[in-house]
């Protein structure tokens, strides 16, 4: 809980400050994805991401539901489709004006609204019925988007797909979060509107 209001704290001066946004490095079995997160808009889901960074969560992870014309998703499970653990949910952005338009990384939850933790997922089109005001009145939060690598996204949005225990749209051969790192931070104002 410390480390989220550090990172929460960081990222409300950084705004203020007219400070950059962070971008992150993906690096998947497919090939880099090169991710600008939008801390000026949606703080307490990139803070959130952040710490999932820095502690590694992701490496290793996989893609484990992946749609075609729909979205791919990832950063809660294992190649064994074991969930990982993770922190306490968070509070639903969705509210901050973005939108889950192609190549946006967005937060995953249930069906509660302030349900999201770890997954996430990229836009593979435009989504607007995930915007605020969804169907349940919230919507799912955008939280950045792929500046490069979009073509690596839209490969693994691609792949053949199975059931695994009990669960749809599984990649038929794992396609793994290797790592994601911070790399470099680009001006606030290049947010999409």
């Amino acid at each position: 809980m410390k480390r989220l209001l550090a990172s929460l704290f960081l990222f409300g001066w950084l705004v203020s400050a007219g400070a950059a946004n962070p971008v992150v490095e993906m690096r998947t079995s497919e090939g880099p994805v090169m991710v600008e997160l939008f801390a000026d808009k949606a703080p307490k889901s990139v803070a959130n991401f952040i710490e999932y960074v820095k502690s590694g969560h992701f490496n290793g992870t996989i893609f484990h539901r992946v749609i075609d014309g729909f979205m791919v998703q990832g950063g809660g499970f294992d190649a064994a489709m074991r969930q990982k653990p993770t922190r306490a949910p968070i509070e639903n952005e969705a509210k901050n004006g973005l939108r889950n338009e192609a190549g946006t990384l967005a937060m995953a939850r249930t069906a509660d609204p302030h349900s999201a933790s770890a997954q996430f997922f990229v836009n593979l089109v435009d989504n607007r019925f995930l915007d605020y005001p969804s169907r349940d009145g919230w919507g799912y939060a955008v939280f950045g988007k792929v500046t490069e690598g979009f073509d690596v996204v839209q490969k693994i949005g691609r792949l053949p797909t199975h059931t695994v225990n009990g669960m749809q749209n599984v990649p038929e051969q794992p396609v793994m979060i290797e790592s994601i790192r911070i790399v470099d931070a680009v001006p606030a104002k290049s947010t999409q509107q």
